[in-house]
């Protein structure tokens, strides 16, 4: 049986997660689910909290203000390398990914080392979005594979299943990215430590409740990011741990 961890990135999931945690049991029950909230104001923390304390498959990390999606996740990785977890699974905590995929996304990492949940390969999709969201979401995809030189299709989404020895063969203190596009940077170094990747349809839904945290500057942000990541790629930054 593998270890694996799901981890959620929360910042006022509180209405999601209540619904959300029974689903995760229902199609992973022997999975450990790690919630790491940023002091959400709307008690998301605190029922974290609470649940931990009556189901052992439940743990938080909480932190002090919302420090970003990209460092969130990257606490995530170092809990799971430091646990000493298989594979570690990471979607969004607002049902805009489907637990339902989840099995199949862990199975298919048995053969490769990092599996993506994608909306741009065959079979996969998105619903409920508007033409201006979905040029952004595929320009910037397309600007992660010119400027990354990665091969998947789709580089910005963040329902992935990761094998953790890889994920412990980076050295995560040259990270640049602190928020999205911190999902492209992880991609990049994946690759930099020959990371086999893939992908399977998913088809992406609208959240259920609260409002989108993604924006214009946040995609300007994410675009300069990886522009700079492709610096580094072209003089050969390390991205591995010193041995």
């Amino acid at each position: 049986m593998t270890k694996t961890l799901i981890m959620l990135c929360t910042y006022n999931e509180r209405e999601n997660i209540t619904e959300l945690i029974p689903e995760l049991h229902a199609v992973a029950p022997d999975a450990t689910i790690l919630i790491i909230d940023d002091n959400s104001p709307d008690g998301t923390g605190r029922l974290a909290t609470q649940l931990s304390t009556t189901d052992p498959r439940v743990q938080v990390l909480h932190r002090v203000g919302k420090q970003g999606l990209g460092t969130a996740t990257l606490a995530g990785f170092r809990y799971a390398i430091d646990n000493g977890f298989e594979f570690v699974v990471n979607l969004d905590a607002d049902f805009s990914h489907n637990p339902k995929y989840i099995p199949e996304l862990i199975q298919r990492t048995l053969q490769c080392d990092v599996v993506i949940g994608s909306r741009y390969v065959r079979g996969g999709g998105v619903a409920g979005w508007s033409r201006g969201r979905k040029l952004m979401s595929q320009s910037i995809n397309v600007w992660a594979r010119l400027c990354l030189g990665l091969r998947t299709h789709d580089n910005s989404g963040s329902f992935r299943c990761y094998r953790v020895s890889k994920l412990a063969e980076i050295d995560w203190s040259l990270t640049m990215a602190k928020g999205y596009a911190f999902q492209e940077e992880v991609l990049y170094r994946c690759q930099r430590v020959k990371c086999c990747m893939g992908e399977m349809p998913i088809i992406f839904e609208d959240r259920r409740f609260g409002t989108t945290k993604i924006d214009l500057s946040e995609c300007l942000t994410a675009g300069w990011v990886i522009f700079a990541l492709g610096i580094q790629r072209m003089f050969r930054f390390r991205v591995k741990k010193v041995e």
